[in-house]
């Protein structure tokens, strides 16, 4: 009940002090606006030489997004095993340390700070997208280990098995489905994250948006925009495929 309380009393205070005009974000002004900045975007521009642009950008960007993750997947992995208390507490709590400040650094932060150490283009997105990343996952792999249940782990070692194959051949093979699973939801997020990027220049889809943008060229980019809903929906149906598969 405490907990109930004092969930409801944050909300309650946050609505206080966030001041939010919503007679303001409702009025005939604000929808006429709205309606008049959406109406610049139509018709799309669907001239061929810009789609091949758009093209290369897509896959610049779905490059960026499945590098990035299969970086941080590798990274979170390493990183895991001593967070899940392996080689001891020491380990433990300083790996951990390191995950948490991997992953409350954004993803715009870490594009920033590589910008600025290998300049413009989709290596400073890719960097940043696994730095991100393999804080997420790190964490989640650890957790997932630490909650395997131990009894085929240690079947293996009372009948003589080193610690490393009892890694290999239980609590890996229990953990993998769910590490899978984690590592496509993350990939699902960091083409996103990606499209993003692009806005402070690490290339793709999100940097040809803010030129575009920057110029008032509302209908190149409503074309950019729409390639970026169809790469997230289609890298969505892919991942939930193969997730479901995995559960079965």
């Amino acid at each position: 009940m405490l907990l109930w309380v004092a969930a409801i009393l944050l909300v309650a205070a946050s609505f206080i002090s966030l001041q939010l005009e919503w007679r303001t974000l409702l009025s005939a002004e604000a929808v006429r606006s709205a309606s008049e900045f959406l109406h610049g975007f139509m018709p799309p521009d669907l001239t061929p030489a810009l789609l091949r642009k758009i093209g290369f950008a897509t896959l610049e960007t779905l490059a960026m997004s499945a590098l990035g993750t299969a970086l941080a997947t590798v990274f979170g992995l390493l990183l895991a095993l001593p967070a899940s208390g392996r080689f001891g507490p020491l380990a433990r709590a300083s790996t951990r340390l390191l995950l948490n400040i991997l992953r409350a650094v954004p993803e715009l932060v870490w594009a920033s700070i590589m910008l600025i150490a290998a300049g413009l283009g989709p290596f400073a997105g890719t960097i940043a997208l696994a730095a991100h990343t393999s804080g997420v996952l790190g964490r989640l792999f650890a957790e997932t280990l630490e909650n395997l249940p131990p009894a085929c782990a240690t079947s293996l070692r009372l009948n003589g098995a080193s610690a490393t194959q009892a890694f290999l051949y239980a609590s890996l093979p229990q953990a993998l489905p769910q590490m899978l699973s984690y590592t496509l939801y993350r990939w699902e997020n960091n083409i996103r994250a990606a499209a993003i990027l692009g806005v402070v220049g690490a290339g793709g889809l999100g940097q040809m948006l803010k030129y575009h943008l920057s110029l008032f060229q509302m209908p190149t980019a409503a074309s950019v925009i729409l390639a970026m809903l169809l790469l997230v929906a289609v890298v969505d149906a892919l991942s939930f495929a193969i997730r479901k598969h995995l559960t079965q």
